[in-house]
């Protein structure tokens, strides 16, 4: 009995020790990792700014613990109220995360304060994240914050004694996985660029797949030619072009550019070798090859197919053959990223730059299903430097819109005037000239020689 009444001291004379030790022991913790990342601090801004990558950045440390774990967004796409919330097993939990503030100057020094739900120990739990660019070394610091307080739960003071357990260890592989997501998007400085989203409809057209070298004037050549047979096929049809010329870029190679000269027509109905077509029609690209008729030899058939599909049929695009390299097909409707462009020298660097912003602001692209193209929105007959453009991206899961358009940054698209290319099918409309700061990106871009042959842009594409 004695050594009963013994233990029972000893665990009360414990109890009171930790007691006390607890009432010692600090209400507030704090921890905080950082890494260093080459890569440009307003793309790392911008991917804190929104929980779109957050399942590819700072999520992957709690994907690490669950690999079943569930994300949902709700709220805002970006900025204060976004939100995102996981469900996973016992070893993370649920929880949520929501955007408390996010400020960034000048300099793109930068904070993003996430407010943190979740079944840790403590009460008013935030992350809060510091961007630190040092332009002399062309790095930007990242530094990830956890503070949490536990007013008088004792249990919760001394679980600060392994808040560099799971704690630290998500945010290092948060981290870490932020770096790795930013290699895989262009490090192209699009501060100044202010890309909106829109929704594009379907247009019956008219075109041709060419290729240039990497020179404007080459590549200016091969669309002067292509304009020359979609001319003529325009005559031939009876119709007429409803829209700006727009060049679909297929592949932005070392040396070669290929692309699509596509003009819009008026109608979706087609009288080609005798045959009427309705263009909405067509089997969809890649489901529909052309063939040789079933009675040809095989000498004739190896021969049909050297000729090239016949006139009025459909080639392995599904597009209607209009004439040896005329085609006719429907844009296909879809979701773009847009913004304008001054100067035909540095298209090719802003689709680069919708990329970039697609990348960090969690837009889907895929160029190749659904490649970049551009519109030609000024008079042809304007020099090089002052050509109007719309850029478009094709983008599939993103909002309604970009943070540049909530936020008024973003120049509308003014409607083009029907009356300069109706009719004639050369010239395409024109349009109010784009912001000066699209200027800005040109100096970065490359200014074009003085010399007419010169490289159209230096850049080489970087696919996601």
């Amino acid at each position: 009995m004695t050594r009963v009444l013994e233990f029972v001291v000893a665990l009360i004379i414990v109890f009171v020790l930790a007691v006390i030790v607890g009432l010692f022991l600090p209400s507030h913790a704090h921890i905080e990792r950082s890494i260093e990342i080459s890569h440009n601090p307003r793309h790392i801004y911008d991917v804190l700014n929104n929980f779109r990558r957050f399942e590819d950045s700072m999520g992957a440390g709690l994907k690490a613990e669950d690999p079943g774990v569930k994300f949902h967004l709700s709220g805002p796409a970006y900025g204060p109220g976004a939100t995102i919330g996981w469900t996973g097993d016992s070893a993370i939990g649920n929880g949520t995360l929501v955007n408390k503030s996010g400020t960034v100057d000048l300099a793109n020094n930068g904070t993003v304060v996430w407010d943190l739900t979740n079944d840790w120990h403590g009460k008013d739990k935030t992350f809060t994240l510091d961007i630190t660019p040092n332009q002399q070394r062309r790095i930007t610091r990242v530094t990830w914050s956890y503070d949490v307080n536990y007013g008088w739960n004792l249990v919760g003071r001394y679980s600060a004694l392994w808040i560099h357990g799971q704690p630290a260890t998500i945010i290092q592989f948060g981290l870490d996985s932020l770096q790795n997501m930013l290699a895989g998007i262009a490090n192209v400085d699009y501060s100044t660029v202010h890309p909106g989203l829109y929704a594009t409809t379907a247009q019956p057209a008219l075109l041709v797949s060419t290729k240039a070298t990497r020179t404007v004037d080459d590549i200016d050549t091969a669309k002067a030619a292509a304009m020359k047979e979609i001319r003529a096929a325009m005559a031939q049809l009876g119709v007429k072009q409803a829209g700006p010329t727009t060049t679909v870029r297929k592949e932005w190679g070392d040396t070669t550019f290929v692309f699509d000269v596509v003009v819009p027509i008026n109608t979706s109905t087609l009288t080609v070798a005798g045959k009427t077509v309705d263009l909405t029609q067509l089997t969809p690209a890649g489901a529909a090859a052309a063939t040789p008729p079933a009675s040809a030899s095989s000498a004739g058939a190896a021969a049909a197919v050297a000729a090239g599909p016949a006139v009025g049929s459909t080639d392995q695009h599904g597009q209607l053959v209009v004439s040896a390299n005329v085609r006719a097909a429907m844009m296909p409707a879809g979701e773009v990223l847009a913004a304008p462009w001054v100067g035909e020298s540095g298209v090719q660097f802003m689709v680069k730059a919708l990329e970039a912003y697609a990348g960090t602001h969690g837009y889907a692209f895929n160029e190749s299903a659904a490649p970049a193209y551009n519109q030609l929105a000024s008079l042809p007959t304007v020099s090089d430097d002052s050509q109007i453009y719309r850029v478009f991206l094709p983008v599939t899961n993103a909002p309604a819109q970009t943070p540049d358009q909530l936020a008024g940054r973003t120049q509308a698209f003014t409607a083009l005037d029907p009356s300069l290319w109706a009719g004639s099918g050369t010239a395409p409309a024109a349009e109010t000239k784009a912001a000066p700061a699209n200027k800005k990106i040109d100096k970065k871009a490359g200014k074009k020689h003085e010399a007419r042959k010169r490289p159209a842009h230096a850049r080489k594409a970087h696919r996601r």
